[in-house]
């Protein structure tokens, strides 16, 4: 980390599951929340929570748990939701559990754990499959670092754009839907009374006609 500055939060999936990575960030003061392997010792402690209140189309609980090599105890969020395999028979419910030390209800450590997927793994995948990051180009670190940085400004021009010159509804989707829909438009130039012409479906006609007026309002934040 640069000088003066520290991690203060951290939340990752089951490959950080680990005692010596929770008693770090506990001895540091870092806040956390991890997805926890549903062993045999998590669902022992899973036994032990006396209220599931509801969650969406499941329920949630709390307790607290501690790792075998693990310095400290942390809390053990955990959400049933109903897994139903076949028409005719109720299965088991699917339990995900959650090792946390935040404040917060479980249900605001929860929300909070799952923004990890729209802020930021959505993004490396947008960025790898999108835009073509999956691969270097080179064996440079310098030159590599530098595509990649041409690819995250082409990125962050392209959410500027989605969200500032593409209609509300545009807002969520990926490049790949944007390219598909928008750049790949089926269209034609021509040359007519002295005058440049676009055509293209009347489909279309809306959307081009909104990008066109530009009404560029973005907050930067």
């Amino acid at each position: 980390m640069p000088v003066g500055k520290r991690i203060a939060r951290f939340r990752a999936d089951s490959a950080s599951y680990q005692a010596e990575l929770i008693d770090y960030r506990i001895d540091n003061g870092i806040e956390f929340a991890i997805g926890a392997d549903l062993d045999q010792s998590v669902r022992k402690s899973l036994c032990r929570i006396e209220e599931w209140r509801e969650y969406g189309d499941g329920l949630i609980g709390e307790t607290t748990h501690s790792m075998n090599k693990s310095k400290h105890p942390f809390r053990l969020i955990a959400i049933k939701r109903p897994c139903r395999q076949s028409l005719f028979v109720e299965t088991s419910p699917r339990i995900k559990v959650i090792a946390a030390e935040k404040d917060g209800s479980a249900e605001e450590v929860a929300a909070w754990y799952n923004l990890r997927g729209e802020c930021s793994e959505n993004r490396i995948k947008e960025l790898k499959l999108g835009l073509g990051m999956e691969r270097m180009p080179c064996g440079d670190f310098f030159g590599n670092a530098a595509f990649f940085r041409i690819g995250v400004i082409a990125y962050n021009l392209f959410v500027i754009f989605r969200s500032a010159g593409l209609p509300a509804e545009w807002r969520r989707y990926q490049l790949g839907t944007v390219r598909w829909k928008f750049y790949q438009t089926a269209g034609k130039v021509a040359y007519h009374g002295n005058r440049l012409w676009l055509k293209f479906r009347v489909s279309r006609i809306d959307l081009f006609r909104f990008v066109r007026r530009g009404n560029y309002s973005f907050a930067f934040g």
